[in-house]
């Protein structure tokens, strides 16, 4: 198994074709701004998906990006669309996507990471903390987790 970057890889149809069977509808939406070329447009120019992968499969996939479903906030970065396939779960396979999404914001100085979400006790594993209920940009009110990364100067 590895992480690699969508934008970084070789194999960006195949992997594509791979998201667009998430039964999720956060999942369809991905593929919908990767397939028309509107991803970064909408979340930043500097995100990134990253897929954990085993061979031509994929495992779980989620974005690293400058803005998510939280709109407007000056919170950032932040996790988006984690999914991980229904065959591959109970396994904590976030855990690696999140190891990887660790090393970046480390390597960019980022204090904390955001994530958005309504699922509790999830996140909480992976060292998430509750942080404040904000309301996305379909006026829905979301709670939204931070994980402290490190101190920087």
């Amino acid at each position: 198994m590895q992480v690699i970057d969508y934008y970084a890889c070789d194999r960006q149809q195949h992997w594509l074709e791979q998201i667009s069977k998430s039964d999720w509808s956060a999942g369809q939406f991905l593929y919908e701004l990767l397939s028309g070329n509107t991803f970064k447009k909408t979340v930043g120019e500097n995100s990134k998906v990253l897929m954990l992968i085993d061979g031509d499969d994929l495992i779980s996939f989620c974005t690293y990006a400058e803005k998510d479903d939280i709109q407007p906030t000056t919170l950032t970065p932040w996790i988006g669309f984690v999914y991980t396939f229904p065959q591959y779960r109970g396994h904590h396979y976030f855990g690696k996507l999140l190891g990887e999404i660790e090393k970046i914001a480390q390597s960019q100085n980022v204090r904390d990471i955001f994530i958005s979400t309504n699922h509790i006790g999830l996140y909480e594993k992976y060292g998430f903390e509750f942080y404040q209920m904000m309301n996305d940009m379909e006026g829905e009110s979301s709670r939204v987790y931070r994980k402290h990364i490190g101190n920087f100067l």
